[in-house]
Parts: C-alpha cells; sequence; structure tokens
C-alpha cells in the first residue's frame, strides 16, 4: 500500500497542472493495484475537500462527485470508508460541512452520544442542536452545540 497526500489528490482530481497532474494520473491510474493500492487517510480526505470548495471554488455537486469517484475507485483504499460516506451523503444533503460530519460519524463510530463545538455556524446544520438542560459541558459557552449522531 501506499500513502496518497492531498496534493496527489487535488492534482488528479482537478488536472490543472501541467507537470503534477500528468504524474498524479499516472500514478493512480497505472501504478496502483489492487494488490498495492493507494491509501486515502481521514486527514487527506478533509483536507482534499476543503481544498476543493476553498481554492477551486467547485461547488457541493462536484466535490460529492468527487468523494464518490476515490470511494469508488477499486486502487484506493479509504480510511474510516463508511464515516467518509456518512459525510458526503451529509454534504449532499446540505447537512452542514463535510468535516463537520465526518467528526460527528467518527465519534458516533466510537461511541458518542454527541460532539460539542463552539462552531457558530454549525448551528444552521441538521445535524446539530444547542446543549440544553444539565451536562457535564453546562456553563462553557452559549454557543456550544451538540452533533446527533450522524449515524443511526
Amino acid at each position: 500500500m501506499i500513502g496518497l497526500d492531498t496534493n496527489i489528490l487535488v492534482r488528479y482530481l482537478t488536472q490543472d497542472d501541467s507537470t503534477q497532474s500528468p504524474k498524479a494520473r499516472e500514478i493512480i491510474e497505472r501504478r496502483l493495484t489492487e494488490e498495492n493500492p493507494g491509501f486515502i487517510s481521514i486527514v487527506a480526505m478533509v483536507e482534499t475537500v476543503w481544498v476543493l470548495e476553498r481554492a477551486y471554488e467547485l461547488t457541493t455537486h462536484e466535490i460529492v462527485r468527487a468523494v464518490e469517484r476515490m470511494l469508488q475507485t477499486d486502487v484506493l483504499v479509504v480510511e474510516n470508508e463508511q464515516e467518509v460516506f456518512t459525510a458526503m451523503i451529509a454534504l449532499k444533503e446540505g447537512q452542514g460541512s463535510f468535516a463537520d460530519a465526518v467528526i460527528a460519524a467518527l465519534g458516533a463510530r466510537r461511541g458518542c452520544s454527541c460532539t460539542l463545538t463552539f462552531d457558530r455556524k454549525a448551528l444552521d446544520s441538521v445535524q446539530l442542536e444547542r446543549t440544553s438542560g444539565i451536562s457535564p459541558w453546562a456553563g462553557i459557552s452559549s454557543y456550544a452545540v451538540a452533533f446527533r449522531r450522524a449515524v443511526s
């Protein structure tokens, strides 16, 4: 198995660099095999989505297609594949950011009843709710929110 960094993934997906993009294509389409696949860490996946959104200004639909493409490629092994898939669906359905959905899905996988954050923008997500009642986090901030379990 060969680890792949964000820049390899971005160059492969965008084909925007005359020197690096052909090399990324060569690696993914010719050098990697099912016996010797490329490994995409959860960090590289979240970074890739962030770069595609922020630097390349891709639409949500285009980002979802890119994530689907990586998940469906036989020569790529995606760390926490189910959580990445869950986050992709959340993004597709407008339920918050990809990174927030990954955080919630990973927490749910480990048995967390919720995930707390100070991210005010995350309040708009369908997966989020304000913390209320008595909890060990009460009084920390009125902006603390809880992610509902992303995986039922």
